[in-house]
C-alpha cells in the first residue's frame, strides 16, 4: 500500500487540512506531497504538478498506488472503505447518516464564513473579526448554524467530539475551528469548548505547527481549492 496526499500551503489550504488531519489523527500512514501555491496561471508549478494527478488541478488529491481521488468528501469515503478498522464514520446507521449530512453541509455551505474569514493560521485578527461580526449578517447566521449543529450533536452523543469519538466530521470542521480562533468570533461556552478540543487534537496541533513554520504569503487558497 502506498498512499500519497497532495496538499497546498498548510497556513491557507483549509481543504487540504481536512484529509491530512483525518489520516494523521486516525493513524493512516501516507506520504505528504506539499505543492506550494506560487501563481494562478496554468503554467505555474502548482498547476502543472497537481494537474498531472488531478485533471481539475486542485488540492487535496489522494493517490493510492497510482489511483487518484479528489474532493474531500470522496477522499473521506474512500478512506472509510479502505480502512474499515479505523471506524472513521460512526458505527450506528443513523449517527453515520447524520455525520454524512453535516459533512455535506460543511462541504457546500457556510459560504459567508469562508468568504469573510479566510483561512490564515498564523494570523490573529480579532479586530477584523469584530468588524465582520458587526457588518456581515451571513457570518452571524453561519456561526449560529454551527452553534446549533455542534450543540445538538454534543448533547446527543455525549462528547467530547461530535459523535463521541473522533470521526470524519471532526476533521471536516477542524479548519472552521481555526477560523473561529483567528477572528475571535463569539461562541457559546459549549461550542467554544468543542472548538478548543478539536484544536487540541494531536493531528491539528501538528498541522498548525507546520503551518506556522511556512511563512509564505499568498492572498487566499480559493482558486485552488477542490472541495
Amino acid at each position: 500500500m502506498s498512499l500519497q496526499l497532495y496538499i497546498g500551503n498548510k497556513n491557507y489550504s483549509s481543504w487540504s487540512m481536512r484529509p491530512w488531519v483525518l489520516m494523521t489523527q486516525a493513524g493512516i500512514a501516507f506520504e505528504e506531497i506539499m505543492v506550494r501555491f506560487d501563481a494562478f496561471d496554468a503554467q505555474s508549478t502548482f498547476k502543472t504538478t497537481v494537474t498531472a494527478v488531478n485533471p481539475v488541478g486542485k488540492v487535496p488529491v489522494l493517490v493510492d498506488d497510482g489511483f487518484a481521488v479528489w474532493d474531500t468528501l470522496a477522499i473521506a469515503e474512500y478512506l472509510a472503505e479502505r480502512f474499515p478498522e479505523k471506524a472513521l464514520w460512526p458505527a450506528d446507521p443513523q449517527a453515520r447518516a447524520r455525520a454524512r449530512s453535516v459533512c455535506a453541509e460543511m462541504h457546500s455551505g457556510f459560504g459567508a464564513l469562508r468568504s469573510h474569514c479566510a483561512m490564515n493560521i498564523e494570523a490573529s485578527l480579532p479586530e477584523v473579526g469584530r468588524i465582520v461580526w458587526r457588518d456581515q449578517a451571513g457570518v452571524r447566521a453561519d456561526v449560529a448554524r454551527l452553534s446549533d449543529m455542534w450543540s445538538a450533536l454534543l448533547d446527543a452523543h455525549g462528547g467530547p467530539l461530535l459523535f463521541g469519538e473522533f470521526s470524519i466530521a471532526d476533521a471536516f470542521f477542524a479548519p472552521v475551528c481555526s477560523r473561529l480562533r483567528t477572528y475571535a468570533l463569539p461562541l457559546a461556552p459549549q461550542v467554544q469548548a468543542y472548538a478548543d478540543r478539536v484544536l487540541a487534537l494531536p493531528a491539528v496541533q501538528a498541522w498548525v505547527a507546520q503551518a506556522l513554520a511556512e511563512h509564505d504569503f499568498v492572498a487566499f487558497d480559493e482558486p485552488y481549492r477542490a472541495k
